[in-house]
């Protein structure tokens, strides 16, 4: 985690829905809710550009300023929701958290360099398995994102256990858990039609379909 977390100024939403959180939107707010740490869920709203200024350059934790409330409350992301597309944060939910606190986060890799392998393979890509990986640290050593090195990639395939994990970061999932790989693409010309696919082709009648086929459709 940077040392300078983010501070998002918020506001009480006094009123709940589809229909109010979607004028929220329009006015440019984002709809939030802070959980946890034995108090009652708190409604409010943010910048909606602040916030995901901030949520893309890879911050999950925030210090969270609510107008007219004494104080700050340290939040850690635990939910984002989109719309319909995939591609519109439309809410956001926040838990209270401790520094010190020990949690499992998500948090995106970031691929440079190349194999050395990619240049020898004849017809070779890159496919990359995972994009994200979950950990288990204290809120205070979650990092922004973990550097995947891809020059250092010994073979044509590199796993968690070969990462660069920055101190007091554990990853949850096996060590022999694929990251990427090099895979060779299958530019095998496709196999000529059979006999009745020619007759096809050549302008044949292509078979009726059945009553109950037609029906289905």
């Amino acid at each position: 985690m940077s040392n300078d977390t983010p501070t998002l100024h918020a506001t009480i939403r006094e009123r709940k829905g589809t229909r109010y959180a979607r004028r929220l939107r329009s006015e440019g707010r984002l709809p939030a809710v802070i959980y946890g740490h034995g108090s009652d869920p708190l409604s409010i709203s943010l910048d909606h550009i602040e916030t995901l200024r901030h949520l893309k350059a890879g911050s999950h934790v925030f210090e969270v300023d609510v107008e007219d409330q004494k104080g700050t409350e340290t939040c850690l992301v635990k939910d984002l929701q989109f719309g319909w597309l995939g591609d519109d944060l439309i809410h956001l939910d926040l838990t209270r958290v401790d520094l010190d606190q020990l949690v499992e986060v998500k948090v995106r890799l970031h691929f440079v360099g190349e194999p050395p392998m990619l240049g020898t393979t004849t017809g070779g890509v890159m496919e990359y398995d995972l994009n994200e990986l979950e950990v288990s640290c204290k809120v205070r050593e979650i990092p922004e994102e973990i550097t995947v090195r891809l020059e250092s990639m010994a073979g044509d395939t590199l796993t968690i256990g070969d990462l660069e994990i920055p101190d007091g970061v554990t990853p949850t999932a096996e060590s022999s858990e694929r990251v990427c790989q090099i895979v060779v693409q299958d530019d095998t010309e496709p196999e000529e039609t059979g006999e009745a696919g020619g007759e096809a082709a050549a302008g044949g009648e292509a078979p009726a379909e059945t009553t109950e086929e037609a029906g289905d459709s």
